[in-house]
């Protein structure tokens, strides 16, 4: 008699888009699953060639729903009743009989996607949704399949701007039907209480953050004061770009061979190249543009300091924790970063890396430049960064996290 095997359980992972290039947690989240398998439902596919992944479907719009139309029957007379009432009784119109209350009408539904036919086809446990305004937007489907669901928020989808007065459900509706909301810091879970979300299905899941490929060097002072000061992020708005630039025009004055590299691509490009311009500091700052892993890694393992001044924008869009600044302390890179979001949540002040206040150009460049004047802090710091991101944010950890959290879902008993 044969040992019966029995299929990992299946989770639905739901993503708008599979996948934009800054979203490389998103994919070593759902390719790193170990006890769970998934399948993706997204509305397109992008870059196959950096993301692959199967199963994979790309969700259809279906045809517009059929709608039933109500015709009103007209009453068709009797000529004896008819002659009876009007002519004998003199009583028109007649007293009308009951009438059996119509049946309900069936229901329509304008569902944006075939979703509801496609988890019903695949019979997952459970769905994950990534990002809380694809959430609101699935939600009505997500309520006719059933199932469990469990939403992780990101950073910006905790944004007021992030949300319609179009869609068809509000952020907290999906507080309400979710099993469990996830976020990716402490800070964003407790924007999400404050946002309605109840405590109680608040979990934290953190950035995996694979480790292998991530050979920590202990950094040490470059000869003729040659150093390599990086930023790698999208150019918007909370990233802190313009403070890192005025802080890097008062390194410059001290270390005129410094260089600050930025890798990364966005709407502020045309506005950080002006502004290197305004500053002066052509021949200090190298801007590359978007970067492959291959080419991010080669950047770490050259810089000797990682620049991350992260701030809130007015719109209050925030970060949590950012996926370039726990690769770059792995490496061994010291952080020079801001006291904003979940950054301190990576990064322990004086400890592991240095943290100054949002919009503080002057502190940051000043951080920089006791870092570049004390070998000996630059190297405890360089080598208490790699110990703690392995401490905290190590891949397999937070997926094993993560699939708790399936598992809690599926059965909240």
């Amino acid at each position: 008699m044969g040992v019966k095997l029995f299929a990992k359980p299946l989770v639905a992972s739901l993503c708008g888009t599979f996948l934009k290039p800054e979203m490389q947690s998103v994919y070593r989240q759902i390719t790193g699953l170990t006890r769970h398998r998934t399948v993706v439902f997204t509305e397109r596919r992008l870059h196959p060639e950096l993301f692959p992944f199967e199963p994979l479907v790309v969700m259809e719009k279906p045809p517009p729903a059929l709608r039933t139309k109500r015709r009103k029957q007209r009453q068709r007379g009797n000529f004896i009743r008819r002659f009876y009432y009007k002519h004998l009784l003199k009583q028109w119109p007649p007293p009308e009989k009951p009438k059996p209350p119509a049946p309900p009408p069936p229901p329509v539904y304008d569902d944006a996607y075939n979703l509801v036919d496609l988890l019903r086809r695949h019979r997952p446990q459970l769905a994950h949704v990534y990002y809380g305004h694809k959430a609101v937007k699935y939600l009505p489907m997500l309520r006719r399949w059933g199932g469990p669901v469990v939403v992780s928020f990101h950073g910006m989808d905790v944004m007021s701007d992030a949300y319609r007065s179009s869609d068809p459900a509000t952020l907290q509706e999906v507080f309400d039907h979710a099993r469990l909301v996830l976020a990716r810091s402490q800070s964003l879970l407790d924007r999400l209480a404050e946002l309605g979300c109840p405590r109680g299905k608040l979990r934290l899941n953190r950035t995996a953050i694979p480790l292998g490929h991530l050979t920590p060097a202990v950094r040490q002072p470059p000869a003729e004061g040659r150093w390599i000061f990086l930023q790698a992020c999208r150019l918007i708005g909370k990233k802190g770009l313009p403070t890192t630039l005025h802080a890097m025009r008062e390194v410059a004055d001290v270390w005129p061979e410094s260089r600050l590299v930025i890798a990364g691509n966005g709407p502020m490009a045309d506005e950080i190249r002006a502004l290197t311009a305004e500053l002066r500091l052509e021949n200090n700052v190298e801007l590359l543009g978007w970067c492959t892993q291959a080419r991010l890694l080669e950047l770490y393992r050259q810089a000797h300091l990682f620049l991350h001044p992260s701030e809130t924008t007015g719109a209050g869009d925030r970060e949590g924790v950012p996926n370039a600044l726990l690769e770059a302390m792995a490496t061994g890179l010291p952080p020079v970063a801001t006291f904003h979001g979940g950054i301190p949540e990576a990064v322990t002040h004086a400890a592991d890396g240095l943290l100054v206040p949002e919009r503080s150009p002057r502190e940051l460049g000043q951080a920089v430049l006791q870092l570049t004047r004390d070998a000996g802090l630059l190297e405890k710091l360089s080598a208490a960064a790699a110990a703690s991101v392995r401490t905290n944010f190590a891949a397999e950890r937070q997926i094993q996290a993560l699939e708790d959290c399936y598992e809690e879902a599926v059965d909240p008993g």
